[in-house]
């Protein structure tokens, strides 16, 4: 079993790429974003408190996101699987209670792939996003927040990571096949 993170700034391609990882290689794909924004739209008790944060471009406590992905491990949907992170972690601490969680379960984060794209194009990629699907944190405002909250509590992820030996640098402003096939590269590596 390999457990990949997938790493990035809003609008990187986390999504796009981990889509074509599950189709590649089978992975279990775990989007806390996508968990979050299901409980929204059902109106759950977690939707409503997730979606204090999310509308204001905030991250979920990590309490909350700690729970949420110990019951998702848990599950029979994952026993076994190779696991796609996307998403999660957002902060240091999360990576660190991530090991901890993983480690109580015999599991490890294997590598750890960084999708590098520049501000600007991460802008333009999310308001195109925002007027394609509708979601409503995909405007300037929340957006460049957003990339705020990305640069200041997330990105020393990379750091974290790269000291760790599990980070690996990819450059996400190119095609999606091509961005693709240079994960497969690094996960067939593992």
């Amino acid at each position: 079993m390999k457990n990949i993170v997938i790493f990035g700034a809003p609008g990187c391609g986390k999504g796009t790429q981990s889509e074509r990882l599950i189709d590649k290689f089978g992975f279990y794909h775990i989007s806390t974003g996508e968990v979050l924004r299901d409980h929204i739209a059902r109106g759950t008790e977690l939707g409503k408190i997730a979606d204090t944060y999310i509308s204001k471009g905030q991250l979920i406590p990590d309490e909350l996101m700690l729970d949420i992905l110990s019951n998702l491990l848990d599950s029979e949907a994952v026993a076994g699987k190779s696991i796609i992170f996307d998403g999660f972690p957002r902060t240091v601490r999360q990576a660190e209670e991530l090991e901890r969680i993983l480690r109580e379960r015999d599991r490890q984060v294997d590598t750890v792939i960084g999708l590098e794209v520049a501000d600007e194009m991460l802008v333009e990629r999310l308001i195109n996003r925002g007027k394609e699907t509708g979601r409503a944190d995909d405007n300037l405002d929340t957006i460049k927040h957003r990339l705020e909250v990305y640069h200041n509590q997330t990105q020393p992820l990379q750091e974290f990571y790269t000291n760790n030996g599990l980070y690996k640098a990819i450059d996400g402003s190119k095609t999606v096949d091509a961005i693709a096939d240079q994960i497969a590269l690094e996960i067939e590596r593992i």
